[in-house]
């Protein structure tokens, strides 16, 4: 079998599969909380306590979730594949899973950070404190990039993505950007595959292999699939 590129893309529904929720999956909350009060810089300002509490809680169920077989199954493709996971999750499920080469692009649930230096981060297990600040007298918020915030590492992405050999797509509505757009730096030639229980939109210029099923069962087949390629 020869030795690939393979990048993946995932969004939250290779992670619904270990329990954890989407706010796409409850008529537009999250947790019983509307995104625009606990996913903005808005929100922060308005209500600091209301967004800690939201993250912690969101923390604790983090904690108690375990990886999934489309998580582990990803990390085993580096047996065979040159493999970098590009996550819209704030999960630490593919690391928890042994996938070694991970971005992260919409921050990390286990990390805050200073509010006056996005990149001054700590590691957090347990719960942030409110008032809480870092050396530089920030206040400590999470590690979080938040809707109508820049994201900092979308550069990278797309230079990750222009190397791929085969470009996965896996468990995302490709409705968030600029992470959809993505798909408009596969290289030509390269091979792109798309799972999800229900395909996404593709730009019409790009041939894809849709598996339209689960994301434990598509990357089980995604592995079988990989085998002939």
């Amino acid at each position: 079998m020869e030795r690939k590129r393979v990048v993946v893309l995932t969004g939250a529904g290779i992670s619904a599969e270990s329990g954890i929720s989407t706010f796409r999956d409850s008529g537009g909350l999250w947790e019983g909380h509307r995104v625009e009060d606990v996913a903005t810089p808005e929100a922060w300002e308005t209500d600091h306590k209301l967004v800690i509490d939201f993250y912690n809680e969101r923390r604790r169920r983090i904690a108690d979730a375990e990886p999934n077989d489309a998580h582990r199954g990803l990390a085993e493709l580096e047996t065979g594949h040159d493999v970098t996971v590009i996550t819209q999750n704030v999960d630490d499920l593919h690391e928890r899973a042994g996938s070694s080469d991970i971005l992260h692009l919409h921050g990390e649930i286990f990390k805050m950070r200073s509010e006056k230096d996005p990149d001054r981060t700590f590691p957090i297990l347990g719960d942030m404190h409110y008032g809480a600040r870092a050396e530089d007298g920030g206040l400590l918020r999470p590690h979080i990039v938040w809707f109508g915030e820049d994201v900092p590492l979308i550069g990278k992405a797309v230079e990750i993505t222009m190397s791929a050999d085969v470009f996965v797509v896996i468990g995302t509505s490709l409705l968030v950007y600029p992470a959809a757009g993505l798909l408009q730096y596969v290289r030509p030639g390269a091979t792109v595959y798309v799972i999800d229980k229900k395909i996404p939109t593709i730009p019409r210029h790009l041939p894809v292999v849709a598996i339209e099923t689960s994301a434990v069962e598509g990357v089980r087949r995604l592995i079988e699939e990989l085998k002939t390629v």
